[in-house]
């Protein structure tokens, strides 16, 4: 292991001189906030991939790239003279303690649960000392959140003030309706397919299963993200062995029949099912 402080000298150096007008590099140098966000957001995305695939190694490499990505939009705050890489760390340093007081101030609490509620009180009482009027159980939930992330924020909200489904049934049923509520919109766009209102209306209800769903996935005490991620490398497993099946076949994917590309995909499962296989 080598000296911590000596490493997060480095790389702020490195970001200065990559940053440098007169002998940095042309992309870094022209970047910005604005430009630069998209990319934080990908590399948060890519530590939870390396976290799925119980991959060390490329977690140790993808905390460095999100590791960069603070120290990029730090540099960024110096030179605009807002604030540095120091303030960011003297900050969160603060928030931790002052938000762990029985850890660091000898209060006591009873459980996670508790830490949890004590928390969001925390949070309300900082955003009262910032100005923030706002009193509404779901103030402060950030709006630049994926949106199943910020469904299911604003879900636990309210639960926690007793707006909530009692258990995962009537929230199935609530997804059955809004499944048909969305396949009477389909057949309204198919009998209008130019009507604006008609479309309108299909997303919201699209919207509405969606949300549902998120709700659902919330009961289960299953994450949203880590579910779709999975769902997500689960097609493209097999999706990636139908091509791999059809050019083994000397066949093309896309030269074949919906029904041939479906017997390709049950094959794909059943592989699946049987390592042999």
């Amino acid at each position: 292991m080598t000296d911590t402080p000596n490493d997060i000298q480095r790389l702020l150096d490195i970001m200065a001189r990559l940053r440098d007008p007169e002998g940095g590099c042309p992309w870094d140098v022209e970047q910005t906030f604005a430009s630069i966000a998209p990319y934080t957001v990908e590399e948060a995305y890519e530590v939870a991939d390396a976290i799925d695939r119980g991959d060390m190694a490329a977690l140790r490499d993808e905390l460095g790239d999100l590791l960069l990505q603070v120290v990029f939009h730090a540099r960024m705050a110096e030179e605009a003279g807002e604030f540095a890489f120091g303030d960011v760390v003297g900050a969160i340093c603060d928030k931790m303690v002052r938000r762990h007081p029985h850890v660091f101030a000898g209060a006591s609490v009873e459980d996670a649960e508790a830490q949890t509620r004590e928390w969001e009180a925390h949070k309300r009482r900082e955003r009262a000392a910032g100005g923030d009027a706002d009193e509404s159980a779901l103030a402060g939930i950030a709006r630049g959140l994926p949106e199943w992330q910020r469904a299911v924020k604003l879900q636990n909200r309210a639960a926690r003030v007793g707006f909530d489904w009692p258990g995962p049934a009537p929230v199935i049923a609530k997804l059955e309706e809004e499944l048909a509520e969305a396949r009477a919109e389909f057949e309204a766009v198919a009998v209008a397919p130019g009507d604006a209102a008609a479309s309108r209306r299909l997303e919201d209800e699209i919207g509405d299963l969606l949300f549902v769903a998120a709700n659902l996935a919330r009961h289960a005490r299953v994450d949203v993200g880590s579910a779709l991620r999975r769902a997500n490398l689960k097609f493209e497993r097999r999706f990636r062995k139908m091509e791999a099946l059809a050019a083994h076949e000397g066949r093309a994917l896309e030269d074949l029949p919906l029904a041939a590309q479906e017997a390709l995909w049950q094959r794909a499962k059943r592989s699946e099912a049987d390592p042999a296989g």
